[in-house]
Formats: structure tokens, sequence, C-alpha cells
């Protein structure tokens, strides 16, 4: 069975990419490094990867859950999505709009709105929802799709699934 492996320090998602980043690991002020994933066991047939995180947390505070980070076609072959992926640009992958990209928010900036945004929770401690699906293909989705339409292009196409929560400090 695929597993992933978030880092937490005392249960919390370290505070480098989130709320609490140095002004290095931000741009326009939102957190925007991106946290290491661990892989392991994966089917031998992954050709790509695809990686979500989501906030249900954020349903109170907004009416809707947050989408902070949706990425697809990352190779197969990797063991582990280093720390940055999301920006550095050293692993590729198709990026997948996050909720500053809606019309709530209005995000313009492809930097920040098809990347890594991380957390900021506003009320109190949210618990974000990391999952990675490995693949048996790649997935014909171009930078600045949405969250549904990579569950759509999925379809019939994930060889496994592994989700890991992890908290993000208020």
């Amino acid at each position: 069975m695929m597993q992933i492996k978030v880092p937490e320090e005392n249960g919390y998602l370290p505070d480098i990419y989130g709320k609490y980043a140095p002004a290095e690991y931000r741009i326009d002020n939102g957190p925007t490094r991106s946290f290491p994933i661990d892989i392991k066991d994966a089917p031998a047939e992954t050709e790509t990867y695809a990686v979500t995180m989501i906030d249900h947390d954020a349903i109170p505070v907004g009416g809707f859950t947050w989408i902070h980070w949706v990425a697809a076609n990352l190779p197969g072959n990797l063991t582990t999505i280093p720390e940055n992926a999301s920006q550095s640009g050293d692993v590729p992958m198709t990026f997948g709009n996050n909720s500053t990209a809606g019309g709530l928010v209005n995000n313009q900036n492809p930097q920040t709105s098809q990347h890594y945004s991380g957390p900021l929770p506003p009320d109190k401690d949210h618990h974000y929802t990391v999952t990675v699906y490995a693949l048996d293909t790649k997935l014909p989705l171009e930078n600045g799709f949405w969250l549904n339409q990579l569950h759509d292009a999925m379809t019939g196409h994930v060889l496994a699934e592994t989700t890991q929560v992890v908290l993000g400090r208020v």
C-alpha cells in the first residue's frame, strides 16, 4: 500500500511552510515554499503523480473548502517530492489553480495562484488534507487547471492514493 510522509514538528506542519514562514519563503506576503513529501510503496506501473492539499476547516470561515495546492504530471519515478518543488522548477509538473485564483480573491499572478499556497489559518488550527495519487498515465491538463478538472482527468487512471492530514497553527 502506498504511503506518504509530510514533515511535522510537534504535531504541526513546520512554520517555514505556512503562516509563520520567513520573508524569503513568501511571494506577495503569502507562504509559497512547499514541503517535501516522501512516497513509499507506489505501484510499479506509476507513470505520474498528482498532489492536492485542501482545507475543509476553511468552510466555516469562507463558506467552502480552500484549495492550497494542486499539481499533476509529476514523474512517476519520484520517491520524494522535494521541498519547494512547487516554485523551484526542479521537478516537472503541471500546475493547477489554488483558491486564490478564484473569484473571491481573483489573484492574477500565476506564480502564486497556480502553485503551493501555504496555510494561513485565521481562526484556529486547521487540518490540511494532503493527498498523493499514483496514476497510470500523463494527464491531458495544462497549467491553470482546476481541482474538478483533475478529478475528471484522473477517472480510471488512479493506481493508488494516500492521504496525510497535517495541522497548521493559527
